[in-house]
């Protein structure tokens, strides 16, 4: 049976020299080709099987699985996904910062104590269940530029500095856009320091009403349709791996392939 693929040659293309240039050049070269190799980790992704049950013509699980695990550990997988937004970073107008929780299979529990156990791994519990929370910082509905990992029960707002600071160095949009969700009078003062405009309406408690753009913030859909998209993929929309370090190779991996599909 035929399997269906989604690196076309366009999207190889240009992850090819990006490749060449940040991989680590250690040690002999793998069997597996760059592409068969990203193929099977985004093959993986979209269908949320198991390791094991890896088709063979995608290559051996566990050489693909260490690889990917040294990938994100030299930070090969997070410098793809900046690298290849450089230019439509430094033309973007607008930030969106949004989150979303994420259910975590049972195969997610029982992280070791040397890991720090799961509360170390952004795994906890909301009104949802067993949980992860993934807060994206995006430039528009293929491109983010910001993620970070909490367990699901965090709050947004208590996350948006840590979102923003791993804003790429440089960016300088005009606005931030975002829910009431972050709605505090520190996180207004934070952007308007960086002088970026907040959009973000009142929570209905405010004692004075605070005006703000709301036609710009009709665009707040495209980080929901980032989510979107990066939840059509089965690994993304429900957390199996125990350690967030590779739940976020997943993330930044199918991000690539949205931005660039």
């Amino acid at each position: 049976m035929a399997l269906r693929l989604l690196l076309t040659d366009e999207i190889f293309d240009r992850l090819e020299p990006i490749l060449l240039e940040i991989k680590p050049k250690v040690g002999a070269p793998p069997e597996q080709s760059d592409r068969m190799f990203i193929e099977a980790v985004l093959y993986v992704a979209r269908t949320g099987i198991p390791w094991r049950d890896l088709p063979d013509e995608l290559g051996n699980y566990s050489a693909v699985y260490n690889r990917l695990k040294r990938w994100k550990t030299n930070g090969t997988w997070e410098r793809l996904w900046l690298e290849l937004q450089t230019d439509e970073i430094a033309l973007a107008d607008n930030l969106y910062i949004d989150s979303t929780c994420i259910r975590a299979h049972q195969h997610a529990a029982g992280a070791s104590t040397e890991k720090g156990g799961q509360l170390k791994q952004a795994l906890g519990r909301s009104r949802g269940g067993f949980s992860t929370k993934i807060h994206v910082g995006c430039i528009n509905e293929k491109a983010a530029i910001s993620i970070t990992l909490t367990p699901g029960q965090a709050s947004d707002a208590k996350e948006f500095d840590t979102v923003f600071l791993k804003l790429p160095e440089g960016f300088s949009p005009e606005r931030g856009i975002m829910d009431k969700a972050y709605d505090s009078n520190a996180i207004r003062q934070t952007l308007r320091e960086s002088e970026i405009v907040p959009v973000i309406p009142p929570r209905k408690n405010r004692t004075t009403s605070i005006n703000y753009d709301e036609d710009h913030y009709k665009q707040r859909n495209r980080v929901e349709r980032f989510i979107g998209r990066i939840k059509q993929f089965r690994r993304i929309a429900t957390r199996y791996e125990k350690l967030s370090e590779m739940f976020l190779a997943f993330i930044h991996i199918v991000s690539v392939y949205v931005f660039l599909s």
